[in-house]
């Protein structure tokens, strides 16, 4: 998703990316704040993915708010911790924008002890193991609505979090973890947070230490949940103005439209290089790239379907770079839809529908090459040490005679084009539990609106399902809507109508270093759109947290390309980007964050 801690840290790329979560800009958005072709030397205008709106601004995510844009930009105002990013190049600890400088671990990988560097908040005041202890308590006493949450990771696998003194604090654990995995998907998650700030339950209350009790963290967490829900406010709301990033908020619109300027008082290593950074909303990549060709924008994007055109683009100015991610996409089921549920929840079924999707003429002839297929939970478009065999040789290669006779050989008939379940019951050669006679295979996603890539994939998924004989209906709706529209739920509630959703050809699903999937398919985790849950799958998770070894991870990865939680489908470039000559200084992140601090103009 480019699903996105989304503000945390793992998250859907809305990308998204990491999520989740709507405004609209009319085409032809000129660039905001400058009004020049080129942003100058002090400013670039740039190009946000279409439809991906940001939304949010606390530096902690809910499941409505898990877009990677948010993410980026929080980042951007509130430094991590520990930002665990591919900024360099490279996957890894990003020292400069971090607010830590240590993490030692004990000998027994039993507990971690970090130091953080002298640093101050942009009110003048020291950052301390309190705002680290502040953001903690948050979490702890409201990890249920907090999105990166998965149960018996944080907050729940740290038994205690103790300051030793201002700049040192030490994380215990239940137990001992693969250090790996904790620095890079557990303790990357942190936010510090400023408490002498936002220890309070009112614009007017005064800040206390509230937060060490559980009930005075719930009331502060609603407190600030409910001023985070004010976009229009976020720019002249006191609440953010105290930062720890390169950047402070300039201005920022319900249409998603954001104004960044540097942060005089920022005293780390990852100083802003360029004072006014704007970044622009589209509704439609059309618009995105007209708006290229008149100028308006400094880094942007172009269709895959688009390629045809990159020397036109160059003549004008720009240079074209794929961005490539550390990422999976897929369509979650909703195994709790009171309809579709029975028949998702039968492994049959699930296999027919993968069947039925032709992975290698979708990456080669919609994506124009710019994707990769993907048969499993492990990314696939970059050479890794985690991936099963059998997740590389794909189990259920495509053929719709197959998955027809698998349809018919439990107990489904075609009438009118459409497969029927005519043998219920629980046998082998029946439909399956649950699953009533009559009941038609026929399934809707709700996808994301204003992408032609998404829309001809969903065309051409909609043909093959044909063929195998399920009816696949698509509603679309911008993708912000999506993703607050199919969140987990019980079948006997109003909003758990939803039968498959689809986040975009932008809205992959982005990992840390280490693609653990505690929050995506273990149950109950944060980001388990469609309330999947297998007991053996979460023990292979849990061991991949725990071991050492990338066998764990691999067993992993062979029972998800088994087992299908998902409809695996193929993995884009998180963009092709198109960039105006002289602007430099980063490498794009597989991690698919932007990082606006490192741009700077070179000419």
């Amino acid at each position: 998703m480019s699903l996105a801690h989304t503000v945390a840290g793992r998250r859907w790329a809305l990308a998204a990316g990491a999520a989740v979560t709507t405004g609209v800009l009319l085409a032809g958005c000129s660039g905001g704040a400058s009004s020049s072709a080129s942003g100058g030397s002090d400013t670039i205008n740039y190009a946000l993915p279409a439809n991906f709106t940001p939304n949010w601004i606390l530096p902690i995510g809910t499941a409505a708010h898990l877009n990677t844009n948010n993410s980026s930009i929080s980042q951007s105002l509130w430094e991590p911790l520990i930002a665990y990013d591919g900024s360099t190049g490279k996957v890894g600890w990003n020292k400069d924008n971090s607010l830590a400088t240590a993490a030692d671990f004990a000998d027994d990988s039993k507990s971690v002890t970090i130091t953080l560097g002298d640093r101050h908040w942009s009110d003048g005041k020291p950052i301390t193991s309190r705002d680290v202890e502040f953001w903690f308590n948050l979490i702890k006493a409201n990890k249920s609505d907090w999105a990166s949450y998965s149960p018996g990771k944080a907050p729940d696998n740290w038994t205690s979090l103790k300051a030793v003194d201002d700049t040192h604090f030490t994380i215990t654990f239940d137990r001992a973890y693969n250090q790996q995995w904790m620095l890079a998907n557990q303790l990357s998650m942190i936010r510090p947070m400023p408490q002498h700030v936002w220890d309070k339950t009112s614009d007017s209350g005064s800040v206390s230490n509230l937060d060490r009790t559980a009930a005075g963290a719930k009331k502060v967490w609603k407190y600030l949940n409910g001023a985070a829900k004010k976009i229009s406010g976020y720019a002249t709301d006191p609440l953010w103005k105290t930062v720890s990033g390169p950047y402070t908020l300039k201005s920022f619109t319900t249409a998603g439209k954001v104004q960044l300027t540097a942060n005089a008082k920022y005293d780390g290593d990852g100083k802003a290089h360029i004072k006014n950074v704007n970044l622009l909303p589209f509704t439609t990549t059309d618009a995105e790239e007209n708006a290229l060709r008149a100028g308006t924008v400094d880094y942007g994007y172009m269709k895959a379907t688009d390629l045809g055109q990159k020397e036109s683009f160059k003549a004008k100015g720009y240079k074209v770079e794929r961005w490539s991610g550390w990422a999976i996409t897929y369509m979650p089921y909703n195994f709790h839809n009171p309809d579709m549920g029975p028949v998702f929840k039968q492994l049959y079924a699930r296999q027919a529908i993968q069947m039925s999707v032709d992975q290698k003429t979708l990456s080669k002839v919609v994506f124009k090459g710019t994707a990769v297929p993907t048969f499993g939970p492990i990314p696939q478009g970059q050479k890794s040490s985690f991936v099963s065999q059998k997740q590389q040789d794909n189990p259920y290669p495509f053929s719709t005679a197959k998955a027809r006779k698998l349809l018919k050989d439990h107990g489904w008939t075609e009438q009118g084009g459409t497969m029927v379940c005519t043998r219920p019951g629980d046998g082998d050669r029946h439909c399956g539990k649950g699953v009533d006679k009559g009941t038609k295979f026929s399934m809707q996603v709700l996808s994301q609106s204003g992408s032609t890539v998404t829309d001809n994939m969903m065309s051409a998924l909609q043909s093959s399902f044909a063929k195998t004989g399920i009816d696949f209906r698509i509603k679309t709706a911008p993708v912000n809507s999506v993703l607050s529209q199919t969140g987990q739920c019980k079948a006997s509630e109003p909003g758990c109508k939803w039968q498959l959703s689809f986040f975009g050809t932008a809205g992959s699903w982005y990992f840390p270093a280490y693609p653990s999937g505690d929050s995506l398919f273990a149950t109950g985790g944060g980001s388990n759109f469609g309330s999947y849950s297998d007991p053996e799958v979460d023990k292979l998770i849990a061991q991949t947290t725990t071991s050492s070894s990338d066998e764990a991870m691999r067993k992993y990865s062979a029972a998800l390309a088994e087992k299908l939680p998902v409809v695996w489908l193929p993995e884009p470039d998180y963009q092709v980007s198109v960039v105006k000559n002289g602007l430099g200084g980063f490498s794009q992140d597989s991690l698919a964050n932007f990082h606006p601090a490192m741009w700077r103009w070179t000419k």
